[in-house]
């Protein structure tokens, strides 16, 4: 596999050499016209794609797994976009990578087929010398090349000497082809500065995470207090009073039971709501596509449902998705005015796309409330992407990609 991934650096680096540098000329050379801007920004694109390409090789063909370096692309208008994009330091990276892949190619090319072709070639010498006429001799120009092998035992010597020497090249084969990922993790790769800004960044969302998390105690706490604590309080006292009552007063005793056995019941489905709101059973036993299916039916806006999971998400991940689409259904059925919603589930590569959509009224704002601020926490405390795209009169269509890895 090392040989191939060598052969194969040599015919890409020549190919993306080629393309790129007659691309990138002749944009620049009509960057004075309408056609040298988005000429270049297309040969941008491409590379970028390239990049791609290669980060699958490496982890196909080597087992090195290079996670994708660049920036998020901010919301809005293109120009913001497409700056930001142009300024991303990973994207002039993969220029520099598959540029030098050809001279590197090259190197590469020549030391893994001349070393193996010449150390396979003496350790086949037996064979030549039985396949050749002549009794097997190999006549060489003595003078130009020096002596030449004439008998069985000279050819079994000669492989035998080549042996260890065809051994060490297939390892030093194999340590190009390392070296070689080295060389594209480092290029292809995020940076040490944007590792740092990586880390600044998950830091702040797992801050804002625990604050999160110790806010929802508190009104956990507060619920079990102020409701189910006073309804199992008044519970207690019924059931004390029809004790007393059940002796004296059957009548009165069997009506407190009665408010009594009404008061459970109430108390019941209230803790049972809160335990919903913590961790819902239907999700832990039947996954997320039940437990979305759940959401859907008890929303006042009728919602769509289409989940495509081969498999299923990690605990955390599944969690979150979970209450990514609860929220956002809450949202619509509180504020969007909406008569129809979307919600949409599906696996794109290591990731999971979560997309809800309501033809609402719109203006949703992560930072304007509405849950959706607390949203974007969680699915960043996961290393995740939130956006949410909600213009006036409509409609909204709230998008989270969560890692499943």
């Amino acid at each position: 596999m090392s040989f191939l991934f060598l052969i194969l650096s040599f015919v890409l680096g020549t190919f993306w050499f080629s393309l790129l540098v007659s691309l990138i000329s002749t944009g620049a050379g009509l960057v004075i016209t309408f056609f040298g801007l988005p000429m270049l920004v297309l040969t941008m694109v491409l590379w970028t794609y390239g990049a791609r390409l290669e980060r699958w090789r490496v982890r196909v063909m080597l087992g090195v797994d290079i996670r994708s370096p660049y920036k998020k692309l901010p919301d809005g208008p293109w120009w913001p976009r497409l700056r930001a994009f142009v300024s991303d330091g990973a994207i002039w990276r993969d220029l520099i990578y598959l540029l030098l892949l050809f001279p590197i190619g090259i190197a590469e090319f020549v030391i893994a087929v001349t070393g193996l072709a010449t150390t396979a070639g003496f350790v086949a010498l037996p064979a030549y010398y039985w396949a050749l006429p002549d009794g097997g001799a190999i006549t060489v120009d003595t003078e130009r090349y020096g002596p030449y092998i004439e008998t069985l035992p000279q050819a079994l010597t000669v492989a035998a000497l080549a042996l260890p020497l065809f051994f060490l090249v297939l390892y030093l084969i194999r340590l190009m082809a390392s070296g070689h990922a080295v060389f594209a993790r480092a290029l292809l790769g995020a940076s040490q500065e944007e590792l740092e800004s990586r880390v600044d960044v998950l830091s702040t969302s797992r801050s804002r995470v625990l604050d999160s998390a110790a806010q929802e105690r508190r009104r956990i706490e507060r619920d079990l207090h102020d409701g189910v604590q006073q309804h199992l309080t008044a519970l207690a006292m019924d059931l004390g009073m029809a004790r007393e009552k059940l002796e004296s007063d059957p009548a009165a005793g069997r009506a407190l039971v009665d408010r009594a056995h009404e008061e459970a019941k109430s108390t019941l489905a209230e803790l049972r709501q809160l335990v919903r709101g913590i961790s819902p059973a239907i999700l832990a036993d039947r996954g997320l596509d039940a437990a979305v299916s759940a959401l859907a039916a008890r929303c006042p806006v009728p919602v769509v449902v289409d989940v495509q999971l081969g498999r299923r998400p990690p605990d955390v991940v599944e969690t979150t998705a979970y209450f990514v689409i609860a929220e956002s259904l809450t949202n619509i059925a509180k504020h969007s005015q909406a008569t129809s919603a979307r919600v949409t589930v599906w696996e794109k590569q290591d990731r999971i796309i979560i997309e809800v959509w309501d033809n609402g009224q719109g203006d949703a704002d992560v930072k304007g409330g509405t849950g959706l601020s607390g949203l974007a926490d969680r699915v960043s405390g996961v290393d995740g992407q939130f956006r949410v795209d909600s213009p006036h009169n409509g409609p909204t269509s709230v998008r989270a990609e969560l890692p499943c890895v």
